[in-house]
C-alpha cells in the first residue's frame, strides 16, 4: 500500500493517489498529517506537491512538524522508501531527511511550464525503468524551486551519486536556458546516501496519462511500483 501523506494545503495529494490507483494499479491511500503513524501495510510513502501550512514561514518549514513526519522518519530509516515531489521535496529537505535547501526562483517570479530532465543515476525503487541519460519531460509548478546547497555538499552529492535528475534541455544538453529556477548544478531531483529517499521538483502525476501531459511520469511512479511489487516476490 502506497501512503500519500496530506498536509493543510495540499493541492497534489489526489493527483498522486490517482495517478498510483487509478492509472498505475497500486493500491493508494491518503494519510492525514495528523496521525502519528502511517497505515501497517505502508511499503512506500509520498509527500505531495502543493503549499502546506500555506508556505508560511517558508516552503516545508512548518510541515515537518507535522506528527506524521516522525513516523516518515522512521519509515525511512528502516529502509522504507520515501518520494517527495514539489512541496514535498521542499519538506524532506527542511526535515533534514535530504541535504540541502530551496530557495525562492532565479527570477522571482513562479514558473508553471514543461521542462525537461535527464535521469542521471538507474537504481532501484525509483529509476529502474529509466535508461541511462534518458530525457523525461515533465510539468513543473512552483516558486521557490532553486536548490542550493554548500560547495562541499554538492561535491558529496556528485561523488556519491546522490544527483537523480538535472535540467536538460530536449536533446539532453545541458543550457542556461533549460533550468527553470536556478537550481544550483541543474539539479531537479536527489536521493539520500542510502538511496531510498527522493526528492524533486518537477510533477510525475501529472505525466501519466498521454492525453494529459504525456506519460513520462510513470518512469518514476511505475519504478517506484515495481520495487514494492519485488519486495512483496521476495518476501
Amino acid at each position: 500500500m502506497f501512503a500519500v501523506v496530506q498536509f493543510p494545503g495540499s493541492n497534489d495529494d489526489r493527483d498522486m493517489a490517482f495517478a498510483l490507483k487509478s492509472v498505475l494499479g497500486a493500491d493508494a491511500r491518503l494519510v492525514w498529517h495528523a496521525q502519528a503513524e502511517l497505515p501497517p501495510a505502508t511499503e512506500a510513502v509520498l509527500l505531495p506537491g502543493g503549499f502546506s501550512y500555506g508556505d508560511y514561514l517558508r516552503c516545508g518549514a512548518m510541515a515537518r512538524f507535522s506528527p506524521v513526519m516522525a513516523a516518515v522518519r522512521r519509515f525511512a530509516e528502516a529502509g522504507g522508501p520515501v518520494l517527495g515531489t514539489c512541496n514535498g521535496f521542499q519538506v524532506l529537505c527542511e526535515a533534514g531527511l535530504l541535504p540541502g535547501v530551496l530557495r525562492r526562483n532565479r527570477d522571482l517570479h513562479f514558473v508553471c511550464d514543461f521542462v525537461h530532465v535527464r535521469v542521471e543515476e538507474i537504481a532501484a525503487p525509483f529509476t529502474s525503468r529509466a535508461r541511462p541519460g534518458q530525457v523525461l519531460r515533465l510539468p513543473v509548478k512552483h516558486g521557490e524551486g532553486a536548490y542550493t546547497v554548500t560547495p562541499d555538499v554538492l561535491a558529496r552529492l556528485e561523488a556519491n551519486g546522490q544527483v537523480v535528475l538535472r535540467y536538460c534541455d530536449a536533446a539532453g544538453g545541458r543550457a542556461p536556458g533549460a533550468n527553470p529556477n536556478g537550481a544550483i548544478a541543474d539539479i531537479a531531483g536527489i536521493r539520500n546516501e542510502a538511496g531510498n529517499v527522493f526528492g524533486l521538483m518537477p510533477h510525475p502525476e501529472h505525466a501519466v496519462e498521454a492525453a494529459i501531459g504525456g506519460t513520462d511520469g510513470a518512469v518514476l511512479l511505475g519504478s517506484l511500483l515495481d520495487a514494492a511489487r519485488a519486495r512483496k516476490g521476495t518476501a
